[in-house]
């Protein structure tokens, strides 16, 4: 019994004690650590997967609205494409007629100013109700001036078999594959659809158009999307003269006269594994953009123009129909005074 009740005594056995119950303090400090941690991490993770599903979110929503709005201007287009096109048909029945008519009416007067030479000739002295008659139809100019006249109404109806075609041209509709297209003619359908914003008026001389076209291959593609992005962009720039040219006086835009350049080049790869491509460069020569403004061009919804005046949407969907649909690139370079110039490269193959 005297060696129990020493050994309960015992100092070290009350220090083993105590760092026991320290010990277990710890463990038990350290589970409560670890279960923090576990849990802390766990809301890491919960919130990193939230914030991962947002973003996904978020870009499925940009997805799906771009997809909306390329379907929604597809339709458009389409539609319009369908009623340009039947314009065009009609157009061409009455303007047949005409110009079939004009090439026997001007053979028809020519005959009859013959006859009426040959009478004035055999008959020099005529009645007097003739000489009258004469005298107040001006029969001499009429005789002039009639073969000019057919002459001009020729040259209309030619121009509008022009406009026709190129009509037909802009709005052909787009299979579902890619079909062989000749740029050159859907540019220079293009600046016929918009020749009429090319004129000169009240503010400015005419803004000239200066082509130099390379030699070219067709390039598959959808045409009716492609002159839907050179009408967006030549549109385009013909505003920014027009802007540009109305803070100028007419001399000033006399002077130094407002120009539209579009080139066209075929580039062939340094090397076999790249492919061939075609660059076509459309420039102004306006009033060009702040690098601000150049960063956000392309960008959905963005436009410069007065309210009820821009949508913001051209050059967002011709970047999405070059670079989505046709695989190429659709780059700006601009400064301020220095124009701006869009250069679009589309793959041959």
């Amino acid at each position: 019994m005297g060696d129990k009740g020493a050994f309960a005594n015992d100092p070290h056995n009350e220090t083993l004690g105590s760092r026991l119950e320290i010990l277990q303090v710890l463990c038990s400090q350290a589970a409560i650590s670890l279960e923090n941690a576990r849990l802390y991490q766990t809301l890491q993770n919960s919130e990193l997967r939230e914030r991962q599903k947002a973003t996904q979110l978020e870009t499925s929503l940009r997805d799906l609205e771009e997809a909306q709005l390329q379907l929604v201007q597809s339709e458009k287009m389409s539609t319009l494409g369908q009623l340009v096109a039947g314009i065009a048909h009609e157009i061409n029945n009455p303007v047949g007629f005409i110009s079939g008519n004009l090439k026997y009416a001007s053979e028809y007067i020519e005959q009859l100013l013959e006859l009426l030479q040959l009478y004035q000739e055999q008959f020099p002295q005529p009645g007097q109700d003739i000489v009258d008659l004469c005298e107040e139809i001006e029969i001499d100019y009429l005789a002039e001036d009639l073969p000019k006249l057919i002459s001009s109404m020729t040259e209309g109806t030619e121009r509008i078999y022009q406009i026709s075609a190129s009509l037909r041209t802009f709005s052909r509709a787009d299979t579902t594959h890619k079909v062989a297209f000749d740029l050159h003619e859907g540019l220079d359908s293009t600046l016929m659809i918009l020749k009429h914003r090319l004129k000169a008026n009240e503010v400015r001389p005419a803004i000239a158009i200066l082509k130099n076209y390379g030699s070219l291959p067709e390039v598959y593609c959808y045409p009716g999307q492609l002159n839907q992005v050179f009408m967006n962009i030549i549109a385009n720039a013909i505003e920014a003269i027009d802007e540009f040219c109305e803070t100028r006086t007419y001399d000033q835009n006399h002077t130094h006269p407002s120009a539209i350049s579009i080139s066209t080049t075929l580039s062939q790869p340094e090397t076999a594994s790249l492919k061939s491509y075609v660059t076509i460069r459309i420039q102004d020569n306006g009033p060009g953009m702040n690098p601000e403004v150049l960063q956000k061009i392309f960008d959905r919804l963005f436009t410069t123009k007065a309210v009820g005046t821009g949508t913001g949407l051209g050059l967002s969907i011709s970047r999405q129909i070059v670079e989505e649909r046709h695989g190429g690139r659709l780059r700006c370079l601009s400064a301020p005074g220095q124009g701006a110039e869009f250069l679009i490269d589309l793959p041959l193959a």
